[in-house]
């Protein structure tokens, strides 16, 4: 399977001309909210290495994601936090934080490909299947939000360094595990978490509060 812009081509040869691709970053996390972006790539500005931001090392990424932000037509990062993915659960979550992204794009595209799934938008969309790994489109959202995401987590590893985000960026590994099992849970862990949920909930006043509330919901 290879990323290609064969998908927006064909699209462009059915009569559409602003072509949006959508994706998610953090779905598994413990912590943190999950971030969505949406992108409108200029076919008259191609960008080299497209892939599945999953596939890319890190620094690829951040290489990537100022171009993508520079040569794009249009591109839009969005976020839900922990509190809402605890309550409309993080399929839901994950489809409003894109919608969110979708909706803040100017101009508005004519064609959405998403990965996998649908959203509430009203313009014609495309659910395509491993559609990061095909799609340029889906592709640049797909680094984009992982990109903003990974930056968040590393702001919030100053504020909450118990728990290795800056390593693990919210996802379960042996030192999260063990800053879990040594000092609980934030109130920003995602509560309905397994895991998560099966530890103490510490009060805000035990740690260090952040400069600011930016953190909490960024880019939206």
């Amino acid at each position: 399977m290879r990323c290609t812009a064969r998908l927006e081509n064909r699209a462009r040869r059915e009569g559409f001309r602003l072509i949006a691709g959508a994706d998610e970053a953090g779905r598994g996390a413990l912590f943190g909210p999950v971030m969505a972006a949406a992108v409108i790539l200029d076919p008259d500005r191609p960008i080299r290495g497209l892939n599945d931001s999953k596939q890319l090392d890190p620094q690829t990424r951040e290489e990537l994601a100022p171009l993508i932000r520079e040569r794009a037509i249009a591109w839009h990062v969005a976020a839900v936090d922990a509190g809402r993915i605890d309550w409309i659960n993080i399929y839901q979550a994950s489809r409003e934080a894109m919608r969110r992204a979708v909706m803040a794009l100017d101009p508005q595209p004519d064609l959405l490909l998403v990965d996998a799934l649908t959203l509430d938008v009203p313009m014609e969309q495309r659910a395509l299947i491993h559609g990061d790994a095909q799609s340029v489109s889906i592709a640049a959202a797909s680094i984009l939000a992982k990109v903003e995401r990974d930056a968040v987590m590393r702001e919030w590893d100053a504020v909450y360094p118990q728990y290795g985000f800056a390593g693990n960026k919210g996802y379960f590994t042996p030192d999260h595990q063990a800053g879990l099992a040594a000092h609980g849970a934030t109130p920003l862990h995602r509560l309905s978490y397994s895991p998560v949920a099966d530890v103490s909930i510490f009060p805000v006043a035990m740690f260090e509060e952040p400069e600011s509330t930016q953190l909490l919901l960024p880019l939206d």
